[in-house]
């Protein structure tokens, strides 16, 4: 067997990969984890949900693997380490997504400018327009282009900060975002919206002397992980009124449980990880995961069953990924991942 198909994919782009290679789909694996491993002998690209662990011990089952994808930017659930050692290559699809995060971004910007009010300086209770606002994004990712797009569009103003960015970086001219210090950023935004990957060093990135630099009423929309907040720093900031509302994506196993700081917060607003999900980009994400398959095992095919492959993780464009007009893959893949 070549292709085992575990997430819930698309027909049309599942009878597209069927058509050229072996391609087992079984979404039901995910609840069967020692079925599961034992579904791995033989595979040589598999494709996993975030709930399917790829670790160490489940890649000895995986002697024939080649490729292992995501249909999501996100990777918590593969032990990119073992995979490196293994020669397997790990896929991502860097953009097909990207839309989706920029329009439920300034989704839950207006509910809460408009569902939260501020008083104003005539004493009444009123809710604030998104245009003319400033607007800081924190973090340069495919998503952060559209993202200042639409808040253009609406009259927004907007800045940038990234950690791993220096400001002279060509990418944020590219982007349209003109960057600037995170604390100058929190001093001068109405509201900002976290984009910014997760990595261990980023912990407790926003604690309470960075809120003590929130401009006033500032409002806030993370689709990072939660761990990028101080939990206890963000509480105070929300219930002493330094925000006036938050809304998480992200947010971590049992963190909200009574007796935790973020619980029983009326400001606070929590989706599970909704951002990225859409229809459409469920489909683009598909195409460039399929697509990346066909490539790689038909380079495999060309050059013998012992050579390897190229390992490594690969971000894979999917921003324009549509349907091919012919067996050949369309458009590139495996590139790096950009703003």
């Amino acid at each position: 067997m070549d292709v085992l198909v575990v997430e819930p994919f698309d027909a049309d782009v599942l009878a597209w990969l069927s058509a050229r290679h072996a391609v087992r789909y079984a979404p039901e694996l995910a609840q069967q984890p020692l079925a599961f491993r034992d579904a791995l002998a033989g595979v040589r690209a598999l494709v996993v949900p975030p709930s399917v662990a790829l670790d160490a011990v489940a890649l000895r089952h995986a002697r024939q693997l080649k490729l292992v994808a995501r249909m999501s930017v996100g990777a918590e659930n593969i032990d990119l380490d073992a995979c490196a050692r293994a020669g397997i290559e790990v896929v991502r699809p860097a953009s097909a997504s990207a839309l989706a995060e920029a329009e439920f971004a300034v989704g839950a910007l207006l509910q809460l400018l408009r569902r939260v009010p501020i008083v104003s300086a005539e004493g009444l209770l009123v809710g604030r327009e998104l245009g003319g606002s400033t607007v800081g994004i924190v973090g340069l990712v495919p998503a952060s282009r559209p993202l200042a797009n639409l808040l253009g569009a609406f009259g927004a103003t907007v800045l940038g900060y990234d950690p791993a960015i220096h400001s002279s970086d060509a990418a944020w001219q590219r982007a349209g975002i003109p960057p600037v210090g995170l604390r100058e950023l929190l001093q001068g935004c109405e509201s900002v919206v976290v984009l910014l990957d997760f990595y261990p060093r980023y912990t407790g990135l926003f604690s309470e002397r960075l809120f003590e630099e929130c401009k006033a009423d500032m409002v806030l929309v993370s689709l990072g992980y939660s761990a990028l907040f101080d939990a206890r720093a963000l509480a105070r900031a929300l219930n002493g009124g330094r925000l006036a509302a938050a809304w998480l994506d992200s947010v971590e196993p049992g963190l909200l449980e009574a007796g935790k700081p973020l619980s029983h917060i009326d400001t606070l607003q929590v989706t599970p990880r909704v951002a990225a999900t859409t229809r459409e980009s469920r489909s683009r994400s598909a195409w460039a995961v399929a697509r990346r398959i066909d490539t790689l095992l038909k380079a495999a095919n060309q050059r013998g069953a012992g050579a390897p492959a190229a390992a490594g993780a690969a971000q894979v464009d999917g921003e324009a990924a549509t349907q091919p007009q012919s067996d050949a893959p369309a458009g590139p893949a495996g590139e790096p991942r950009s703003a």
